[in-house]
């Protein structure tokens, strides 16, 4: 009998165990699925509709009043804003689990003071986020160190450099927190265009299922790689070199809360810390091709030419980082914009326009474009009138261009001046860059304010690359200008002109300078 109540007492607590740790796996998953951004609740419940239906519908059933492709920065910041506005959004990301990137890691001051405008400051906090003060330039073993000029400005306000992903993840719950917005993950394959209008998307479900999304107007929003582009805009994409990214673990960079840049023979090299225990390095590999990881050719190369060029600081932790192997490359990409608009829809942040990563001011452009967008869209009621709403938002493309350009032709003239050559023109320009920024006052804060997003100011831009040009010169033609000095002046001059004057024509000369004359300038609000 005893034997019987041992059994029968081993069985009920075995039972209870079971009930235990299946209770205890329920709620493990339930707490991961909140962390990955409430998977039921942004996945599509293809599980229930298969069980009573036997299928997924192929049109998506409901009112929507924006489709949003892609959630990285751009498309979840827009998909909060334009959800705080009142619009119902619907989200489609390809995937919703917290990216691992090396792109997207610093937002310069005007980039934050953008995010403040959009109300999401609070998403750079509790990420680990550092803040950056400003910039160390090395080149031939000295440095020149830059802050960004911030007194007009608040204490809180000053760049941030942080895990991608940490911050895209907050932007995203944070867009989740609205009741009329939906986060689903998916993958968009087309756009849906019925007698010339973009009607909305096809995509395919995490679970496979083919689906329809409609609504009055799709803003694409999915990054460098955008599948969608070509049928809004007519890309031209250049790529005149890679960065091979590496991190720096339980280190500390020479100055802190600053960007370092290295003008190293042949790479470029940056570090910035992107936590309290973390530091990015990046190395600009010009040319078409890169060295090759897999046989250790990129290893030796980081050993033998790079890493002498590094901070005394940093020389050691760089060469754990490279023996460890952990290196990660992507293409440079720039790309002007160059809109094809179409009734229906509109493209947003990376998949419409690149510039060289250098200055970091991607993020800054997304964001203001952003503010700009839904400036725009907030005093319509209704978004249905396709072609009327198309007309009107071509200020969109005009009303972008003082922070746009700025940023994209100071970040293409910076990379092309700082890069080594053999040309004695552009040297001396590279030396005069370094000099000028070294003259600090009006001189340096003057092109940081333009580096860091604060003077979105074309012109300005243009004076000062000039005065730079003007005063390597100068420097060239003292104590005496003999003839080789005057032929590499004017090589200065020249290979100056041929740097900036190219980007400026890309990014479109009436829209950068004169953008008043543009009639798309003064549209106004469609009535409904």
């Amino acid at each position: 009998m005893d034997y019987q109540y041992i059994v029968a007492g081993g069985f009920i607590a075995s039972t209870l165990v079971l009930l235990l740790v299946l209770l205890f796996d329920s709620a493990a998953k339930k707490k991961k699925a909140i962390g990955s951004l409430h998977a039921e609740e942004i996945n599509n419940d293809c599980a229930k509709t298969s069980s009573e239906n036997g299928t997924c519908p192929q049109e998506v059933v409901g009112t929507t009043d924006i489709i949003i492709v892609g959630a990285g920065v751009a498309g979840a910041a827009l998909a909060y804003t334009l959800g705080k506005d009142g619009r119902r959004v619907h989200v489609i990301e390809r995937d919703l689990t917290e990216p691992d990137r090396t792109v997207g890691e610093l937002l310069q001051p005007g980039g934050y003071l953008k995010l403040t405008e959009l109300g999401l400051e609070d998403c750079v906090e509790e990420i680990d986020a550092q803040e950056v003060y400003g910039y160390v330039l090395y080149k031939d073993g000295k440095n020149v160190k830059v802050s960004n000029p911030l007194d007009k400005f608040g204490s809180h306000v000053s760049g941030r450099s942080f895990h991608n992903g940490r911050f895209i993840q907050k932007m995203r719950h944070k867009a989740l927190s609205l009741p009329n917005v939906k986060l689903e993950q998916g993958t968009v394959t087309s756009l849906l265009e019925e007698k010339g209008i973009i009607k909305g998307v096809h995509y395919k479900t995490k679970c496979g299922e083919e689906l329809i999304a409609k609504a009055p107007l799709t803003i694409v929003c999915d990054g460098c790689f955008s599948n969608l582009r070509r049928s809004l805009c007519n890309p031209k994409v250049d790529v005149p070199s890679y960065f091979v990214s590496m991190l720096l673990e339980n280190c500390n960079i020479p100055h802190a809360n600053h960007g370092h840049i290295i003008l190293g023979d042949p790479s470029l090299i940056l570090f910035y810390s992107i936590s309290s225990t973390e530091i990015r390095c990046f190395v600009d590999v010009p040319g078409p091709k890169l060295p090759s990881l897999a046989n250790g050719d990129m290893a030796n190369y980081f050993k033998t030419v790079v890493a002498p060029q590094v901070p005394p600081e940093l020389q050691k932790s760089f060469i754990e980082a490279v023996e460890k192997g952990k290196m990660r490359s992507m293409p440079n990409r720039s790309m002007p914009a160059s809109p094809n608009p179409k009734p229906g829809a509109l493209l947003l942040g990376d998949a419409f326009n690149m510039r060289h990563p250098l200055t970091g001011g991607g993020m800054t452009v997304a964001l203001s474009d952003i503010v700009i967008l839904t400036n725009l869209l907030r005093p319509l009621h209704n978004l249905h009138d396709a072609s009327s709403l198309c007309t009107y938002l071509q200020s969109f493309y005009t009303l972008r261009k003082p922070v746009a350009s700025t940023i994209n032709t100071l970040a293409g003239a910076v990379y092309k001046a700082f890069c080594a050559s053999p040309d004695p023109g552009m040297k001396e320009m590279r030396q005069a860059c370094f000099d000028y920024l070294s003259l600090g006052g009006v001189f340096s804060d003057g092109i940081i304010a333009l580096f860091c997003g604060l003077n979105p100011r074309p012109l300005s831009l243009v004076l000062h690359f000039f005065a730079m040009a003007i005063y390597g010169v100068g420097h060239l033609f003292i104590p005496f200008p003999s003839p080789k000095r005057i032929w590499v002046g004017a090589r200065l001059i020249s290979g100056a002109s041929g740097i900036i004057f190219p980007i400026i024509k890309a990014e479109g000369v009436r829209q950068m300078f004169f953008p008043a004359t543009v009639p798309a300038y003064y549209r106004t609000p469609p009535t409904n």
